[in-house]
């Protein structure tokens, strides 16, 4: 990860908002592919797909060596899930991870859903409370001096849920590469945070845990599991701050029908 923020113009922004849009359609295809009895090797397909048609190249496959286009992560995997022979079931939590890159510019983004029928409300709300996270750090980003804000409030949703984030992972800056500076981490942490600037752009993704924030790396040197074997949800978005305010890179309409309710209105770059 590069250790100096990357700055960039207006019109390298729009760029990365191709590259976003084309993330929010294969990760839709992803989601509509799932279900009961599909693997989870079917669901990156339909992603690879959609990103292929679009022109685009995956930044997902061949990163230091990870054989897909998106990161599956399923109930207990929390986070950098392989595609394989995994047949999904009903009532299974499923997080997507998933990039791409146009012209040189970097799109990234995760959702999480349950497939299927809900096996208990607390699987709901726990999908609910991570994506509720997310744009409440978006939505503190727009008037954020500090990236700590954002942070805080991330941890502010998680608490409130009585749920807990991962610790050690964090989101992260974006632009000609995948993961830059600055960390966005999803909880408080000690000492001065990078200042928010115009030109900058970040991932801001809560990785929430209903159990322990402890966590694994599995034998495949990828996959993240809750150390007590309890769900987890993941959701991120890569946002743009410029002059006139945020725009996330990775939602068609910039994130506006979320942000409304937080009474944030985007603004294209």
């Amino acid at each position: 990860m590069a250790d100096r923020i990357q700055l960039k113009s207006r019109e390298e922004m729009r760029v990365m908002a191709r590259a976003g849009v084309i993330v929010e359609a294969a990760l839709a295809a992803a989601k509509a592919a799932s279900a009961p009895g599909v693997t989870t090797a079917e669901v990156d397909a339909a992603a690879a797909r959609v990103i292929a048609e679009a022109g685009a190249t995956s930044n997902f496959l061949g990163y230091h060596g990870f054989p897909a286009v998106s990161c599956i992560s399923v109930n207990e995997e929390v986070v950098h899930g392989i595609p394989g022979d995994r047949v999904l079931a009903e009532g299974d939590v499923v997080s997507i991870d998933c990039g791409a890159i146009v012209e040189g510019w970097h799109g990234d983004s995760a959702v999480s859903f349950i497939v299927g029928e809900p096996r208990s409300k607390a699987d709901v709300a726990l999908v609910k409370a991570t994506e509720r996270s997310l744009w409440a750090g978006i939505a503190a980003l727009a008037t954020a001096e500090r990236i700590s804000e954002v942070s805080e409030a991330v941890e502010d949703v998680a608490d409130e849920a009585g749920l807990h984030p991962l610790e050690g992972y964090v989101g992260h800056g974006i632009g000609t590469e995948m993961h830059m500076s600055p960390d966005v981490p999803n909880y408080r942490v000690r000492g001065r945070s990078p200042r928010v600037r115009p030109g900058m752009c970040v991932a801001i993704e809560p990785m929430l845990v209903i159990g322990t924030s402890d966590s694994a790396v599995l034998s495949d040197e990828w996959t993240v599991v809750s150390l007590d074997g309890s769900r987890a949800a993941h959701w991120e978005h890569s946002i743009a701050v410029h002059e006139d305010g945020i725009w996330v890179l990775t939602a068609s309409d910039g994130g506006a029908s979320k942000l409304a309710p937080l009474g944030v209105t985007p603004v294209a770059p």
